[in-house]
């Protein structure tokens, strides 16, 4: 039997890691129980780096509270920060049917100058987003770019977060799960370092994934399928604003092994983006248990 590695994504801070590891595994066991199934390894061998108040604290340096007003505002970011959160609100505003006129409605000024240096403009994507996609939040979108942006921009950030990640993964036979940025985390760090630290990663798993945003996947070229890594599944809700396209050759994934993916969970948290949302997905339960039990 093999071991499971669950890599967590964004706003986790201040969280137990006990606590949270079992809302995980309870989501899990609710995906399994439409096939009668319970969970086939012990506690022990389930692994979860958390790394939650480590994000919290190496992206920001003003008060957890503030932070949503800070990055929706547009303050404390440089050029390439602002450039990067701007391209990724553009494409979702594009790929959810917004409209440059809907965004224009939204703007607190009669003229607002398009594209990802204003910050106008981007303030007014995220009052669209808020008010006219369903489950959408432009605050939480605009916290997921800015932690997005300094885990594939900053090596400080990236760093501490790889090694906790790293040091979870164990050396036999390991099946990874990983959700929202923690995706970005355990693809950009089993491409890099699992061939030469010996991983064995009979499956990938990864849910509710951004790897096909534009800026996120041009910041991981050249792309290709982990080594260390056998049968790649995604799994999305094609209403969840971040997981926005499938892993794919039209959306710059035609990488070999091809990825398969499930672009029909019907996730019922209120954004269409939670974890449990994705576990309790039978589906993508039954593939992690057929996995873990080869």
């Amino acid at each position: 039997m093999r071991d499971l590695v669950f890599v967590h994504g964004r706003s986790q801070q201040n969280k137990d890691a006990v606590a949270l590891k079992r809302e995980w595994l309870d989501a899990f066991s609710e995906g399994l129980k439409a096939s009668g199934l319970q969970l086939p390894l012990s506690d022990a061998a389930v692994h979860f780096p958390y790394y939650g108040d480590t994000l919290m604290a190496l992206v920001n340096d003003v008060p957890p509270e503030e932070v949503p007003d800070i990055v929706v505002k547009g303050t404390n970011a440089g050029v390439d920060e602002l450039r990067f959160a701007g391209a990724i609100l553009d494409e979702i505003r594009n790929q959810v049917g917004l409209t440059d006129q809907d965004v224009l409605d939204q703007a607190n000024q009669q003229i607002v100058q398009k594209g990802p240096l204003n910050w106008a403009w981007v303030q007014a994507i995220l009052r669209t987003i808020d008010r006219r996609v369903p489950h959408g939040s432009g605050a939480s979108i605009a916290l997921f770019t800015k932690d997005v942006y300094q885990y594939l921009r900053n090596q400080g950030v990236r760093d501490a977060i790889d090694d906790g990640v790293r040091k979870a993964i164990p050396f036999k036979p390991t099946v990874v799960v990983a959700h929202s940025l923690g995706s970005v985390v355990a693809y950009s760090l089993l491409r890099r370092d699992g061939e030469l630290k010996g991983w064995d990663i009979p499956v990938l798993v990864t849910v509710g994934c951004p790897l096909a945003v534009t800026m996120i996947k041009d910041s991981l070229a050249p792309r290709q399928h982990p080594k260390c890594v056998g049968d790649w599944f995604n799994a999305r809700d094609d209403r969840d604003v971040v997981a926005l396209y499938p892993l794919d050759q039209p959306h710059g994934w035609g990488v070999i092994p091809t990825i398969a993916n499930k672009n029909d969970v019907k996730n019922p948290t209120d954004n269409r983006h939670g974890i449990a949302g994705y576990l309790s997905d039978p589906v993508v339960a039954r593939k992690i248990y057929d996995a873990i039990l080869k």
